[in-house]
């Protein structure tokens, strides 16, 4: 910008001709006179660098129907850009309309798109369900959905049910839905009722995670204590009919009005526990109450959680704060939710290895490229058999014959995997 002025100012001295000022500024002829023109006609803002950019695309949509295309999206908030060109091209065949993408863009462009919330899922349980054919075999557990009593305290109750004989074990509000809260709430019923086989549960927190094999802390509690973590399939609240069922009757007598406060609101609950326990004719039972058909489980509760024993075929690896093992002075990242928990590697050849906690395959690892992947179709919980020499510490006191800490072995051709009945 100075030297312009510079220029134009020696200009208008008319000491020296345009060709020796050029020279001495180092511009052409032609820049020169630019320069003239441009002060000439709107002074010294006419020096300052302009864009250079196009002021309109070729392609650019008219305002015309950019107007029109937001008019019928704020009319119909809720409709995106196929509904929006689909109603356009049929009001007004005789107009090009732009592209879904375009119409995409210039909503987002005007503020009239909300993102959606991305969600994080967990790896897909793919173990056929068991069957809640006698008591214990399948407890089933869930977060009632929360609400408010009268004086704004959120209630969050945590249930636990039988799934064969539907005994409500636990109808628990619970302050906080962390792992430490839930896992104290399942300690003391399996002190009271002994422990079951598998325990049914949706996708969510604390019962799953997003992390390897979609494991938890808690999940992780129940495969030492020799229990399955079964998870039924994201979206599907039908695999665990009989718990929901059971909600529906729950927020009907406890939730529909709320209580005063969290104290009157527990004592509701335990209140809906024992008249459903103990007085309420199930039709699924051939109106036998829950209470007549429930037995308490033979496995006790153990005085000290056993730690996983591996045969002498696997190496084994202790998993660190951060959720890595070590391998040949390398780092090699698991999961944080396995930190100070020994994993078994079963070699299947000289570079790869399955990945075990405690009977349950994990995941694979590659060695030479120090990655872990996930499990190949061929080898997913739906046909894992564990190797015969594991050992079966942890299935509970005064149980001989008890169940696996791995998932389930494949069921027959003829074996309803869903294991649920109508309610």
């Amino acid at each position: 910008m100075e030297q312009k002025l510079r220029f134009i100012f020696e200009h208008e001295m008319k000491e020296v001709s345009m060709t020796e000022l050029c020279q001495r500024y180092e511009i052409s002829r032609e820049t020169g006179y630019f320069w003239l023109r441009r002060y000439r006609a709107t002074g010294i803002a006419g020096l300052l660098e302009r864009s250079r950019a196009a002021q309109r695309h070729a392609n650019h949509t008219p305002e015309e129907i950019e107007r029109t295309i937001l008019e019928l999206r704020q009319a119909h908030m809720r409709w995106g850009p196929r509904k929006l060109k689909c109603i356009l091209e049929r009001d007004e065949p005789g107009r090009s309309w732009p592209a879904v993408s375009t119409i995409g863009a210039l909503l987002q462009r005007e503020g009239l798109v909300v993102a959606r919330k991305k969600r994080w899922r967990t790896a897909p349980y793919t173990q056929p369900l068991a069957h809640a054919d006698e008591s214990n075999r399948v407890w089933c557990a869930d977060f009632k959905g929360w609400f408010h009593t009268s004086n704004g305290e959120r209630i969050d109750p945590l249930t636990i049910s039988d799934a064969h004989s539907r005994y409500l074990l636990r109808c628990q509000a619970v302050e906080k839905t962390d792992t430490a809260r839930v896992q104290a709430i399942f300690e003391a019923a399996f002190r009271e009722h002994g422990m079951p086989q598998a325990i049914r549960t949706d996708n969510g927190p604390p019962f799953a995670s997003r992390a390897v094999a979609g494991l938890s802390r808690l999940a992780v509690w129940w495969i030492k204590l020799g229990i399955v973590p079964e998870r039924i399939a994201a979206g599907h609240p039908e695999q665990n009919g009989r718990h929901e069922r059971m909600h529906r009757t729950l927020k009907q007598e406890t939730a529909q009005p709320p209580a005063a406060n969290r104290r009157q609101q527990q004592r509701a609950l335990e209140r809906f526990r024992q008249e459903y326990n103990q007085l309420r004719p199930h039709e699924a039972l051939r109106m036998q109450t829950p209470a007549t058909v429930y037995q308490p489980s033979p496995r006790k509760f153990p005085a000290r959680v056993p730690e996983p024993e591996y045969p002498q075929d696997m190496l084994v690896r202790s998993v660190r704060p951060h959720g890595h093992f070590r391998w040949k002075h390398h780092d090699v990242f698991l999961s944080e939710v396995l930190w100070g928990e020994r994993v078994g590697l079963l070699p299947e050849d000289d570079r790869w290895f399955t990945i075990y906690f405690a009977q349950v395959p994990l995941a694979r690892f590659d060695s030479q490229k120090l990655q872990v992947t996930p499990l190949r179709p061929a080898e997913n919980l739906d046909s894992f058999s564990a190797p015969a020499s594991f050992s079966n510490r942890g299935a509970g006191e005064g149980d001989a014959a008890s169940p696996s800490p791995a998932p389930h072995s494949r069921t027959g051709a003829d074996q309803n995997v869903s294991g649920m009945r109508p309610v």
